[in-house]
């Protein structure tokens, strides 16, 4: 579902004047639908997250999820892994060494993947500007798995993704469902705004300790959501 322009406007705490101005000044990625602007979840959590911008808990909801629950973002994690000494060699390059290590079912198209995420990245940087990017496909790519999986990739050396410094972590999301993709990977986006996390990504830290600060990044997301939904109840 495309968000309206005070539905953009709350999800980021700005007036609806200010929202509408970001759009006509090329800013804010919209389309025009009935002369009316619309907005992609995920598309205006990417935006605010390469800006450090914070967000309303409420961008974690997509419509029709409310009362089905995701894995947490460590269990995604422990069942996509944690993959050190990704080559480097350009963006390109890394972008498939990450697709050819990523645990997929027998016989998935990796190539397939490959060219829909490179053509994503020819839309705009997914760099999140700290050194860290979260290449995906503009259309989710939903796999034959029982839940979504998550697989870090550290890159050695670091390489330019355009904007930013350079990418030293990489991050790839598979899911069963496209409800699934779009709600975990609004998660993900969040999580990695943790400066604590991102912290321990820039310094290669073991593998428990991620996970541990995955643990509890989850442990706030579960707030946060818990929050929004009771305020929502008492309205």
């Amino acid at each position: 579902m495309q968000l309206t322009v005070r539905d953009a406007a709350r999800l980021l705490g700005v007036t609806e004047q200010v929202l509408e101005r970001w759009v006509r000044r090329g800013e804010l990625p919209a389309q025009l639908v009935d002369d009316r602007y619309r907005f992609h979840r995920i598309e205006l959590l990417e935006w605010a997250a390469q800006r450090k911008m914070p967000v309303s808990a409420e961008i974690l909801e997509e419509p029709g999820m409310a009362h089905r629950s995701l894995p947490p973002l460590a269990q995604a994690v422990r069942a996509g892994g944690i993959h050190r000494g990704l080559p480097g060699g350009g963006k390109a390059a890394l972008l498939r060494a990450m697709v050819a290590r990523l645990p997929a079912p027998p016989g998935f198209d990796r190539e397939f993947l490959f060219q829909m995420v490179l053509a994503r990245e020819h839309l705009g940087s997914t760099s999140l500007g700290n050194g860290i990017a979260l290449p995906h496909p503009r259309e989710p790519i939903v796999l034959r798995v029982a839940e979504p999986a998550v697989a870090i990739f550290f890159a050695e050396p670091p390489v330019s993704f355009g904007e930013g410094p350079p990418v030293h972590t990489l991050c790839l999301l598979v899911s069963p469902s496209t409800r699934a993709h779009l709600q975990a990977l609004a998660a993900l986006a969040t999580a990695l705004r943790d400066p604590e996390l991102a912290g321990q990504l820039a310094a290669r830290a073991p593998d428990a300790a991620i996970l541990a600060s995955l643990e509890r990044v989850d442990a706030s997301l579960d707030h946060a959501r818990a929050d929004g939904a009771a305020r929502r109840d008492g309205a």
